[in-house]
Formats: C-alpha cells, structure tokens, sequence
C-alpha cells in the first residue's frame, strides 16, 4: 500500500545544450516545468545525474559538484555556464 502525493501531467520545453572545455565535454537537459516550486530540472546525459536547480542554486558549488560528481573547478564553470540559461524569475510557490 502506498499513499500518492501527485500524479499530473504537462507539456514541458526541454533545452537540450552541449559545450566543451579545455578538459572535458557536457550534454545537458534543462526541462523547465512548473512543478517543484518552478525550479528546472537539469539532466546531465552523461551521467543521468539530475539536481532541481535554480538561479540561486547556481552559486552553490558544493551542491553542483554533489550533485553531478565534478571537480571543483569543473563545478564553477557549470555554475558560469548554466548562469547564461537559467531564468532569473523568482521561484513561485508550489503550494
């Protein structure tokens, strides 16, 4: 017996964007959805590593390099890259 919290759908704009460094090469999904306080979901395609981020979220090294297994420099360059694509709405409530 399990209790549901949700079952909804949307049609959701997916962004789907690709870039190198001098040291490594990155294939990203960024859904962008309503739900979950209206954070986007970024996939990394590579590892099917996943994290609702955010603007905010972006500043947080520590959590990308959690999140997606990078190195600390790798992490602040996704950070500048991911900064170019995120909205800069503020995160609506959910609830």
């Amino acid at each position: 017996m399990f209790e549901r919290f949700y079952d909804m759908s949307e049609q959701a704009q997916v962004n789907y964007i690709g870039y190198a460094t001098d040291t490594a090469r990155y294939d990203f999904a960024i859904v962008y959805t309503k739900f979950f306080f209206g954070k986007p979901l970024v996939v990394c395609m590579q590892t099917n590593r996943s994290s609702l981020l955010d603007a905010d979220d972006l500043n947080n090294l520590d959590h990308l390099q959690h999140a997606f297994q990078l190195k600390p420099e790798e992490a602040k360059e996704l950070s500048e890259f991911l900064s170019m694509r995120m909205p800069l709405v503020p995160v609506h409530d959910q609830y």
